[in-house]
């Protein structure tokens, strides 16, 4: 499957920062409030919502709001199709040097 530029890149830029993969394995072990995500992390309520927002702009995470409350949980399929592109990647390249390796041999 080919994955569009802009879903991956989206989703590469969300997992680029430590913080943003924290929540993301928080959310792996449920949902979870946004303020319960926020309460192991020494940096304001306003700056977690803005790494939740990130997450949200690349469709790894999910928002319900239940009356006042808003609820997070984790949306897997970017994902996958980071880890499919990545996987295609290595597939490539991993023939490519097989094949310079042989080259190379040939002329030893």
């Amino acid at each position: 499957m080919i994955v569009k530029e802009s879903t991956l890149d989206q989703t590469l830029i969300a997992l680029a920062d430590p913080t943003r993969r924290a929540i993301l394995r928080r959310l792996l072990e449920g949902e979870a409030r946004v303020t319960e995500i926020a309460a192991p992390f020494d940096i304001s309520l306003n700056s977690v919502s803005k790494h939740i927002r990130i997450l949200e702009r690349a469709n790894l995470v999910r928002r319900q709001k239940q009356g006042r409350e808003h609820i997070l949980s984790i949306a897997p399929a970017p994902l996958d199709e980071a880890a499919e592109w990545i996987n295609a990647q290595r597939s490539l390249w991993s023939a490519r040097l097989s094949e310079l390796d042989m080259l190379l041999d040939k002329k030893a």
